[in-house]
C-alpha cells in the first residue's frame, strides 16, 4: 500500500523495488510520487487517511477500519468498514463479514451477512 491508499500486485511492487534500486532512487510511492518514510509516524499516518476519506476514498476508509479496530475502537472500526463498503470496497465487505460471522462489536452474529457481496466482489478470502 502506498501513502494515497492505491494498491498495486506484488509483481509491480517488486519490478519498482528493483528499479528503484538499480537507478539508486529514493523510495517513493508510485501514484503521487510522494518521499515514503518508513517506519511512518502513527500521527502522519492517521493525518494523510482522513484526508483520503475526506475525498470518500473507500481504501482509506477500509484502512482506518483497521486502525480503530486494532486500536480497540471496534464500533468505529465498523462504522469506517460500512461506508466503505457503502462505496463498493469488497476489503470493507469482508471485514464487516468477519465481524457478523464473530458477532464481534456489538453486531448480531450472522455467518452469512456480508460474504456473499464480498464473495462477488472478488475477495479471495470470502470464497
Amino acid at each position: 500500500m502506498f501513502c494515497c491508499c492505491n494498491l498495486i500486485c506484488n509483481g509491480c511492487q517488486f519490478a519498482n523495488q528493483l528499479r528503484e534500486q538499480e537507478q539508486n532512487l529514493i523510495s517513493s510511492c508510485l501514484f503521487c510520487r510522494q518521499p515514503r518514510s518508513f517506519p511512518q509516524e502513527e500521527s502522519v499516518k492517521e493525518t494523510d487517511l482522513l484526508k483520503r476519506i475526506e475525498v470518500n476514498d473507500p481504501i482509506a476508509m477500509r484502512n482506518m477500519g483497521k486502525e480503530r479496530y486494532y486500536q480497540g475502537r471496534i464500533k468505529d472500526a465498523f462504522k469506517y468498514w460500512e461506508k466503505g463498503a457503502a462505496l463498493g470496497e469488497v476489503g470493507s465487505h469482508y471485514e464487516l463479514a468477519v465481524m457478523y460471522w464473530e458477532g464481534e462489536g456489538g453486531v448480531e452474529k450472522d455467518m452469512k451477512k456480508g460474504l456473499e457481496k464480498a464473495a462477488i466482489g472478488g475477495h479471495l478470502s470470502a470464497r
